[in-house]
């Protein structure tokens, strides 16, 4: 417990300094939350997410895991996307990456690391698909970027694939999904220009019709 006090004490230090700014902060706070974003971002500890597009809690709807992915099958994933569109009404669903993702280098090499290879075949996935645009690039470290951004782009398909989202569309609900990157070394945001926001912007075979009763 002793290597952990000190964020204990950060925490009340925290508290302190919102508190001394405005003292009823954490009564706002408490109350119903009304995020109009879902940020999906990787874990990686350098990414804060409130902290990079300067929101206080509440505003921010976050689900984060290894490398941002957003696979079809995940119920993690699925139920945060539900939450957020269909309870919380929230109108952008924002897919962020990041330059030198780890878990992205992971995917690029050949050895094991263990369960997280499974995680990862997502992104192999995007490799293979787009094996002929990422091989012309010679220069690794731009090669492993651009899988980066090729990545985020998919990950913002697989979300508008899904009945959640296809759903609100058809119920004239705003909502649009984009796909951003950023930068560690500088700490900007880059829009990648993918911004979704109906379904006739999604391929035709992933365009999932209701069947009328």
């Amino acid at each position: 417990m002793k290597k952990l006090k000190i964020l204990f004490e950060n925490n009340q230090l925290w508290v302190k300094s919102k508190m001394e700014k405005d003292p009823e902060y954490f009564i706002k706070t408490a109350k119903d939350q009304l995020p109009n974003y879902l940020w999906i971002g990787c874990s990686d500890a350098r990414v804060p997410a409130n902290e990079i597009v300067g929101l206080e809690p509440g505003e921010l709807f976050v689900h984060r895991n290894v490398a941002n992915l957003f696979p079809h099958t995940d119920f993690n994933c699925l139920s945060v996307l539900e939450f957020a569109v269909d309870i919380l009404k929230t109108e952008h669903v924002i897919v962020c990456g990041h330059y030198n993702c780890g878990g992205v280098k992971a995917a690029m090499e050949d050895h094991q690391l263990g369960l997280v290879d499974n995680w990862l075949r997502n992104i192999r996935d995007v490799y293979a698909t787009n094996r002929q645009e990422l091989d012309q690039i010679e220069n690794l470290g731009m090669r492993y970027n651009r899988l980066v951004e090729l990545n985020v782009l998919q990950q913002v398909k697989n979300i508008c694939h899904t009945t959640i989202v296809q759903d609100a569309w058809r119920r004239k609900q705003p909502l649009t999904v984009h796909g951003w990157m950023y930068d560690l070394e500088s700490g900007k945001l880059r829009d990648l220009g993918y911004n979704l926001s109906s379904i006739e912007e999604v391929d035709p075979i992933y365009r999932i019709q209701r069947v009328k009763p």
